[in-house]
């Protein structure tokens, strides 16, 4: 009895403290999405130790990311993105050369391995796409997802490429190979999948009988696409946002409310699971508590001064925006650091210091974002 009330008591624990702390935190001005996060430091391991990260809560959780993506594709017409994909191109190269400078450097002159040290700079490299486009969503600026886009599609080849110096030899091939799969999968989708989709689609759903027919369309190319999106080398969120856009002419309101009820469900997984993975323990001593401050600082500036930078054709108060955006790093700093701590390249107290940058990080971009446009109006009102 106890084993089979373990699911729902773990899914009543996650999005009952998620949604309670995120009104709290919605009453106090500041974004939902902070309360979330923190609801999972909480209630994790190492505050009050209600929950610890399960198989089954990353499985949802990455269930929740890939309907945020989705959900977010649907809201982006590509002609749009395509507009801006010069932009963000420069805004993820940016974004990707100087934070892992900033790792790589500090992580040296701290003293620890070189391996160690590129794996840092490799943790501060991609940005989080669930968490920007959550962030950015509220903010009327997702056609700048498509720096967040691409930086993810750099960053998951700047993980090969270290994951390839830890086992001692690096492949060039098959990492060319894995670019050129990245690359042109994803131009590929966001080029002609909206015109295949205008197509295709209605005459399927024409033909049949079930009751939520385009719906049950949408999932079956949102999954399709999230795995092909893996065997192309890029990650499976990047193939939920590919299908959404794909969809974001075709697709009634009805699928985007329908998709929009499961992400409201799922989502808390995913923002509660990284909370989760917060250890407090890691700090015990004043040089770990150190370095974790210091790597933050510069996973903040690196992060926010290049894709700044890379925006500035924008306007500053947009690259002001961007680069706050962009420095959320999520799940995918914390990816990248348990890669490196299963290769035994990474000390337990450096995977703590990562995983605390990753959720410091995703903590600070929020309320930084509100701060930016607000800034903004108050400029224009005085102008």
């Amino acid at each position: 009895m106890e084993q089979a009330a373990q699911i729902p008591l773990a899914m009543l624990l996650v999005f009952a403290s998620a949604k309670i702390l995120a009104e709290i935190f919605e009453r106090l001005g500041q974004p939902g999405i902070v309360g979330e996060i923190l609801a999972g430091v909480l209630i994790g391991p190492h505050v009050l130790g209600w929950l610890a990260p399960s198989e089954v809560l990353r499985t949802l959780s990455d269930l929740g990311v890939m309907f945020l993506l989705f959900r977010v594709g649907l809201e982006i017409k590509s002609s749009e993105l395509m507009k801006v994909s010069g932009i963000g191109f420069l805004v993820a190269l940016a974004g990707i050369v100087l934070p892992f400078l900033a790792g790589w450097g500090i992580s040296l002159l701290w003293g620890e391995p070189q391996l160690e040290s590129i794996f840092t700079g490799a943790a501060m490299v991609a940005t989080s796409v669930g968490i920007t486009a959550q962030v950015l969503a509220v903010r009327g600026l997702l056609n700048t997802l498509a720096a967040a886009v691409i930086d993810d599609v750099l960053g998951l080849l700047v993980l090969a490429l270290v994951s390839d110096l830890a086992h001692g030899a690096v492949n060039y091939l098959a990492l060319a190979v894995t670019a050129g799969l990245a690359i042109g999968f994803t131009v590929l989708v966001a080029h002609f999948g909206t015109r295949t989709m205008q197509r295709v689609l209605p005459k399927m759903n024409a033909r049949m009988r079930l009751v939520e027919s385009e719906f049950a369309l949408a999932m079956t190319l949102l999954f399709a696409l999230s795995l092909l999106a893996v065997y192309a080398g890029v990650a499976a969120i990047v193939g939920a946002f590919l299908a959404g856009m794909a969809l974001s002419e075709t697709a009634e309101g009805r699928v985007t409310e329908l998709t929009k009820g499961v992400a409201e469900l799922l989502v808390p997984f995913f923002l509660v699971g990284i909370g989760l993975n917060f250890d407090t323990t890691a700090f015990n001593n004043g040089r770990n508590l150190a370095l974790a401050c210091t790597i933050f600082v510069a996973a903040v500036a690196s992060k926010f001064v290049g894709c700044g930078l890379g925006a500035i054709s924008m306007g500053r108060a947009d690259a002001v925006r961007v680069g706050v955006g962009m420095i959320p790093r999520g799940e995918v700093g914390m990816v990248v650091a348990q890669i490196g701590l299963n290769m035994g390249v990474m000390a337990h107290s450096v995977y703590g210091t990562i995983v605390f940058m990753s959720v410091a990080t995703t903590l600070i971009a929020p309320p930084l974002l509100k701060l930016a446009f607000r800034e903004s109006r108050d400029t224009i009102s005085k102008t």
